[in-house]
């Protein structure tokens, strides 16, 4: 009997919100995304594409350019035939929840609290078949 070993590890982008773009419709099946580009704080600051779909591009409503926040995100991976029947594979970066990050505990380097996890679902509402004419 083969085992299986399930770990959930949490990840999460924290910066400063660069830009916030609008919601957009793809495909012809409804299917909704809004990106969002986050830059780190760092000694090389990286400018992180979070791509939130379906419900979860409203909960970018609240944000704006400047906004220092923590982003939990998924990685997600799918592959394409492309029409020379090549096989490609795309990774994106989805994110699920978002807050505020208050100026002190950016200060400082400490996150302020946040409900654990568990206490939220992750977006399970993508469906990879909704856009799967696209190469993204």
């Amino acid at each position: 009997m083969e085992s299986t070993i399930s770990k959930t590890i949490i990840m999460e982008v924290v910066g400063k919100i660069k830009m916030i773009d609008t919601t957009k419709e793809v495909g012809t099946s409804g299917f909704k995304k809004r990106d969002v580009v986050v830059t780190t704080d760092e000694q090389y600051p990286q400018h992180i594409l979070v791509q939130f779909v379906q419900d979860k591009c409203d909960l970018l409503n609240n944000y704006q350019v400047g906004d220092a926040v923590k982003i939990d995100i998924n990685l997600r991976g799918r592959e394409w035939t492309n029409p020379q029947g090549e096989m490609v594979y795309f990774n994106t970066i989805q994110g699920w929840r978002i807050g505020k990050v208050q100026a002190e505990a950016q200060a400082t380097g400490q996150m302020p609290p946040i409900p654990a996890a568990e206490a939220f679902a992750p977006a399970t509402d993508f469906k990879e078949e909704d856009h799967d004419d696209l190469p993204f």
